[in-house]
């Protein structure tokens, strides 16, 4: 399965993760926000669709700069940074939403999936 996830990145160089929901698989659990990509999809235009029905923002195609990608079977994903969107965060289909910087959100549990990449996002903020 292939999921598309973004680091949203603010002005403080905060980074946005969501809470999933309780009552789904990894309830509770801290994650990038995202979705499966569907049959025929670009993962970008996915991952547009996405933040438009999880957090009612607007993001361009070009502001997603692909940081990397991890698996945990039988999921694949890929995480995208960005700098840019129109529109405040809502929790639309998460518990709650959380700005803070990577270091800080380490501390968060989180899906398997999610891990190595927000060390990947940290190494790329770290080397600009």
């Amino acid at each position: 399965m292939l999921v598309v996830a973004a680091a949203l990145i603010d002005d403080a160089g905060r980074c946005l993760m969501q809470q999933r929901p309780h009552d789904k698989r990894h309830g509770g659990l801290w994650e990038f926000p995202g979705g499966k990509v569907e049959p025929g999809e670009h993962p970008a235009a996915a991952l547009v669709r996405e933040l438009d029905e999880e957090l009612a923002i607007r993001v361009a195609g070009e502001a997603l700069v692909p940081v990397g990608f991890a698996t945990d079977m039988p999921v694949t994903m890929l995480l995208y940074r960005c700098a840019a969107w129109r529109g405040t965060p809502r929790a639309l289909a998460a518990e709650a939403l959380c700005w803070d910087t990577p270091a800080a959100l380490a501390r968060l549990p989180m899906p398997p999936v999610d891990v190595p990449l927000l060390a990947a996002l940290a190494r790329a903020l770290a080397d600009g």
